[in-house]
């Protein structure tokens, strides 16, 4: 059998693991694409600390070219989180008949929150026969682990989650759409203006592309819809993260004054025609030098359940469970398919290519 072949698209953070995690699988990376002018012309084993292969970092206007020309078999993007800025990148491995998967968060579960552009995604790749999803730490630790031990449940009421991350570690876009930098007056005027709206009038705005949804608007959406439940109802309210003292952010290049926001609380509250509530937060800020990245969640019914996950590492994380779910989107049906279809991911003991 022949090796997976690969493409990264996006060499930052995110990039370097990605890399290494696919070469260590066996799989044989043979295209790497930026914006960056400081990667664009390094080798990649130099992006990512393993040997160097001869494969260059090229600019994004080469890309279409040097997909055409090598036929991949699976392209990892990892750039940025909304749908409406993964869309390029989607469409154009989509185009080509090229399977892809993304970290943008978004992309985990786009169906209600960016239904138009998904749709057309989907239809464009069912035309071209390939599979497209999104991936990363949210897909374990926010929608598999919680399925699975849902499952250990004689009866369930509410599922209470909490994960808490910083955004120092994702880049400069995911850091600005949690409002790290802002005053509280910006912060309430361009992200906190949309709180306790009325189901359908948040929806329509977030499907219109108005606003951004927090992360568990999309995760509830794929909670439920891996659970079989109907939602009835969801509300959202974004609360700002108050610096108590002046932190500089390596991020942002600058240093956010005490009483500014250092990023954001999302509670997102879904009721459910099953009478099952999700009531889901993200805490997305610049941590603190005594604060760590948490994942707590809480299942109420019989018997009352707990876990919690302490100082995670999220970056790494996210880049091996995208690298593990290959073989299954790979093997899945094509269109735009949420990772809630397909099977839970397993530890490749052996080469990616022998999973398919």
């Amino acid at each position: 059998m022949k090796k997976v072949r690969a493409v990264q698209y996006g060499c930052g953070k995110m990039g370097k693991f990605l890399i290494r995690y696919l070469q260590e699988h066996s799989a044989e990376v043979v295209a790497a694409f930026d914006i960056n002018e400081a990667v664009i012309g390094k080798d990649i084993g130099e992006i990512s600390g393993t040997e160097l292969t001869g494969v260059k970092v090229q600019p994004l206007n080469e890309a279409e070219a040097t997909l055409s020309r090598l036929k991949p078999d699976v392209g990892v993007i990892a750039t940025l989180s909304t749908m409406a800025d993964l869309n390029d990148a989607f469409s154009l491995f989509a185009r080509l008949g090229i399977n892809a998967i993304s970290t943008g968060e978004e992309a985990l579960y786009p169906w209600n929150s960016s239904p138009e552009i998904t749709k057309e995604l989907d239809q464009l790749a069912k035309t071209t026969n390939c599979t497209l999803a999104g991936s990363g730490y949210p897909d374990m630790y926010w929608g598999v682990l919680i399925d699975t031990l849902a499952g250990s449940m004689h009866k369930l009421t509410k599922i209470k989650g909490s994960s808490c991350y910083n955004v120092e570690d994702y880049g400069i876009a995911l850091a600005k759409s949690h409002g790290a930098g802002l005053t509280v007056t910006e912060f309430n005027q361009q992200i906190g203006n949309y709180n306790d709206l009325p189901y359908a009038e948040i929806s329509q705005k977030i499907e219109s592309g108005e606003y951004a949804p927090p992360y568990m608007w999309t995760q509830n959406g794929w909670l439920a819809s891996r659970l079989g439940l109907t939602i009835t109802n969801q509300t959202q309210r974004c609360v700002p993260q108050i610096a108590t003292e002046d932190i500089y952010s390596d991020t942002l290049k600058m240093t956010v004054k005490k009483g500014d926001v250092l990023g954001l609380s999302a509670l997102v509250i879904t009721e459910t025609a099953e009478g099952i509530t999700l009531e889901t937060e993200c805490i997305g800020k610049i941590l603190t030098a005594n604060e760590c990245d948490k994942n707590s969640w809480q299942f109420i019914g019989e018997p009352n359940t707990a876990i919690e996950v302490n100082n995670p590492a999220t970056v790494e994380l996210t880049c091996a469970n995208l690298v593990n779910r290959i073989p299954a989107l790979i093997k899945s049906p094509a269109g735009f398919i949420t990772t809630e279809k397909m099977p839970n991911n397993v530890f490749m003991t052996k080469p990616m290519h022998e999973y398919l």
